[in-house]
């Protein structure tokens, strides 16, 4: 997800007045399917005796592999297709469903922490309780914090600012 893509959707829900919620997906890299033949070493302390020196092949992806972050976004990304949601052209880390009535929710992904921005509190805890039957969640409620940058809002004046303090004194 691209920095300015943040922006402009949270600019959106400053104007607009919406929802933004924030999730992260436990165990998000372990996920993904594997489309290859994949063997690694036995891992130390679970050797099989008298096997030592064979291998293991993988039938799931593992933290680790050069392979999990894209098996995640691919199982991911055809998972949020199936529920009507589609990728921007020009950030594939941002997803839209537009509804008949008019209204929307975007979802904003990266690695494995998300957004959701919307105006129907309603849709957005459907979204949430949909995602969670198929990955791990953890619900953190109103955001706060996206890339270590602070969200700090004033919904009554619309406005919303994101500080980056943490990056001057880090850097």
């Amino acid at each position: 997800m691209k920095i300015s893509s943040i922006r402009v959707v949270l600019g959106l829900a400053a104007s607009l007045d919406l929802e933004i919620e924030q999730l992260n997906v436990k165990t998000a890299f372990l996920h993904g399917d594997l489309e290859e033949e994949i063997y690694m070493k036995q891992s130390k302390g679970f050797e099989v005796v008298g096997k030592r020196n064979f291998v293991c092949q993988l039938h799931e992806s593992l933290y680790g592999l050069k392979q999990a972050p894209i098996q995640w976004y691919k199982k991911f990304d055809s998972f949020i297709a199936k529920h009507d949601f589609n990728k921007t052209l020009t950030d594939h880390c941002v997803f839209i469903k537009k509804y008949a009535s008019g209204d929307f929710i975007i979802l904003l992904l990266y690695v494995d922490d998300m957004l959701i921005v919307g105006h129907d509190p309603k849709k957005i805890s459907t979204l949430k309780k949909v995602l969670n039957k198929s990955f791990s969640m953890k619900d953190l409620g109103f955001a706060k914090k996206i890339l270590g940058m602070k969200i700090t809002r004033d919904r009554s004046k619309k406005l919303l600012w994101l500080p980056q303090q943490s990056y001057v004194e880090n850097y």
